[in-house]
């Protein structure tokens, strides 16, 4: 069994002068932690030492304080929000207009082979046009009107296939959730 550099319990300073360091109230921290805001006033103010996986966010954070900005949501400054999830986690945010044809995204996972547009970090509309594409069964699919029928898509439009099938591919853990 490993033993890890990180400590089992916590004090309400030692979490108020990590929440400092983060810059973040009560309110952002419980956001950012997943909890209440009225658990995080519990942790603050309490006597007894404070246990459990918290800690463990809690050492990471004051550790590498960056972290917590690496995880937050950008605005949304594009009329599309799009997000390439693997299971439960977020892999990237894409922001779209289709009339300006813009494209912004933000990778929230170091491994390319989870990201949407793999190593490419600034890609083109052409280039989330064709992830779209790829997110989607083949224009050239066989009994197209069909599967189109189906869905109650009118035509092939790879935003609307995404609306209605999540992005899902066979045998694939990756999706996507959209944002009008």
């Amino acid at each position: 069994m490993r033993d890890y550099v990180i400590g089992k319990q916590m004090t309400g300073d030692d979490f108020r002068r990590i929440r400092d360091i983060l810059g973040m109230t009560q309110r952002e921290f419980a956001a950012f932690a997943g909890c209440s805001p009225r658990t995080v006033e519990n942790w603050e103010t309490k006597d007894a030492p404070v246990t459990g996986p918290v800690v463990t966010l809690l050492e990471l954070l004051f550790r590498w304080p960056e972290l917590a900005g690496k995880l937050e949501l950008p605005p949304r400054r594009l009329k599309l929000r799009l997000w390439y999830m693997y299971k439960n986690t977020v892999c990237t945010v894409i922001d779209a207009d289709e009339m300006s044809r813009r494209v912004e995204i933000r990778n929230y996972i170091a491994n390319p082979l989870y990201r949407a547009f793999g190593v490419n970090t600034e890609p083109s509309f052409e280039d989330y046009e064709a992830f779209l594409e790829s997110r989607c069964f083949p224009r050239t699919r066989d009994k197209m009107k069909i599967e189109l029928r189906e869905l109650g898509i009118p035509f092939y439009d790879p935003l609307l296939i995404i609306e209605k099938t999540a992005g899902r591919m066979a045998e694939d853990d990756f999706w996507i959730r959209i944002e009008r």
